[in-house]
């Protein structure tokens, strides 16, 4: 299948650059306090809509392929995906109620270690690999 969309899945990893973004943005905080703003900016946005928004060259393709992908593994794209959008609402949430750089530099490194692990399973799900690790087994070792 053309325009980076795999063909095993139907699903192209262009989607994770928005979660990528939010990694950024999320690690330059510790060095460069201000940049929690910017963060704040980024917005959760399903599969379709970052495509819609985006210049994906085949950006309709992408949406029509993934509306034709097998129901569970969207599924368990949109379960990592709910989960790390989750954690970076939650995240931004807390950042606007503290007032301090250090906090929001804690704030900043525990969602990035968070989401990290996360997205490996959204891109292992997206490339076709069995992933020995799921969302919950991720979610359980974090509270642990």
């Amino acid at each position: 299948m053309a325009a980076n969309i795999n063909p095993r899945t139907g699903l192209a990893t262009d989607y994770l650059n928005h979660f990528n973004e939010a990694i950024m943005l999320l690690e330059l905080i510790p060095d460069m306090p201000d940049c929690y703003e910017l963060f704040l900016e980024w917005e959760p946005l399903s599969y379709a809509e970052h495509f819609i928004k985006s210049n994906f060259k085949a950006r309709d393709l992408a949406i029509a392929s993934y509306n034709s992908a097998a129901p569970q593994l969207r599924a368990e794209l949109d379960r990592a995906v709910d989960t790390m959008t989750l954690i970076l609402t939650a995240v931004g949430d807390a950042m606007r109620k503290v007032h301090q750089d250090s906090t929001r530099a804690t704030l900043a490194e525990q969602a990035s270690d968070w989401i990290k692990p996360l997205l490996v399973v959204a891109g292992g799900l997206i490339n076709g690999k069995d992933q020995e690790t799921s969302v919950d087994a991720i979610m359980a070792n974090e509270s642990a």
